[in-house]
């Protein structure tokens, strides 16, 4: 039997058993050691805000269709961020060139479950870096989206650039800015982030409750404002206050998972007359410009030699290691007490 953790509804969460399936040609068996919990995505399933649960998608026309639902309940497995030990491999791809073999700790995708069973073509140069630890491994996926923010910001030495989120993937995307040439403001609603920010490359920090943030930077700018600002968090407001703080013709990137209608956001306002680019940065693929060179795997595999050459520390970013069987405080804790929490991860 596998285990695999699903949402049953809304805040409802389960271990369940499964039987073990044989493995099919053309594949590889991972037995999971470590799986990170994104505490974006993933709480949109959990609280049921997902787009999916009320819409479908249609990738032909690129469109979300009103009607059935895409995804329902129960959601199973739904990470995205997995590290583990292939223990079984399609009897045909013994011994390819690149492929990880019985014995080798790989990353990837397969979901929160016990074992995953996952295309070969989808894991050749996924084998951990020598002398990485597993638990680094579970930060390939976060740190590609704050890598892919970063390329879609188009960063420029000696550029103010202020990073609205200072959670896991907006704490890394600081470092990555930072490491860029930036001059980086981070801006969060919560003090422990902000002093988080500052050993990851923030040359200031403000309070989103606090601080008046587009005064601040414009102050700090000699009032023209950021050249770039970067949306991590998800959350409308910061939206706005990013498109607030950029200079006339500054950029704003977009890499939240926004939910429901706009509240709080108002294009009318600074948005319009600073004549402000709003890009969106999601990981289903690169910037537009950089396609020919840059891929998602290219930003998975960079992330992690980065991580592996000690420019980028992620192991200090965990704060709670959960038991698999305790999934569903996991999910209340990211919920509820997100103060508590930064990347919390799950050990089967």
């Amino acid at each position: 039997m596998e285990r695999v953790v699903q949402f049953t509804g809304p805040r409802q969460v389960e271990v369940a058993e499964q039987v073990r399936a044989d493995l099919p040609p053309g594949h590889l068996r991972v037995r999971t050691r470590y799986s990170g919990i994104s505490a974006g995505t993933e709480l949109t399933a959990y609280r049921g805000t997902n787009p999916y649960l009320t819409r479908t998608w249609d990738p032909e026309a690129r469109l979300f269709r009103d009607g059935a639902a895409g995804m329902e309940y129960p959601v199973a497995g739904w990470g995205y961020s997995e590290v583990g030990e292939v223990v079984e491999v399609s009897p045909e791809l013994a011994g390819t060139p690149g492929l990880p073999q019985p014995g080798d700790l790989v990353w990837g995708i397969w979901g929160h479950r016990s074992e995953g069973i996952v295309p070969a073509e989808r894991m050749i140069g996924h084998t951990l870096p020598a002398g990485l630890e597993p638990l680094a491994g579970a930060f390939a996926r976060v740190g590609a989206i704050a890598y892919n923010a970063v390329l879609a910001g188009d960063i420029h030495l000696g550029e103010d650039v202020a990073v609205f989120g200072q959670g896991v993937i907006g704490l890394l995307t600081t470092r990555l800015a930072q490491l860029n040439g930036a001059r980086v403001t981070a801006v969060d609603a919560l003090d422990g982030r902000l002093e988080t920010a500052k050993r990851y490359g923030a040359h200031h920090t403000l309070n989103a409750r606090t601080d008046t943030v587009a005064e601040r930077i414009r102050e700090a700018t000699a009032g023209l404002g950021a050249d770039l600002a970067i949306e991590i968090s998800g959350v409308y407001p910061a939206l706005h206050d990013a498109l607030r703080s950029v200079a006339v013709g500054g950029r704003v990137v977009a890499s939240g998972f926004y939910q429901g209608d706009g509240i709080g956001l108002r294009l009318g306002d600074e948005f319009h007359h600073n004549r402000v680019q709003l890009i969106c940065s999601q990981i289903g693929g690169v910037p537009p410009q950089l396609s020919n060179r840059w891929s998602v795997e290219r930003l998975q595999q960079t992330f992690l030699r980065l991580v592996a050459e000690g420019q980028v520390d992620v192991t200090s970013l965990v704060s709670h290691v959960i038991p698999a069987a305790d999934a569903a405080n996991a999910y209340v804790l990211l919920d509820e007490r997100p103060a508590e929490a930064l990347q919390v991860v799950l050990e089967f």
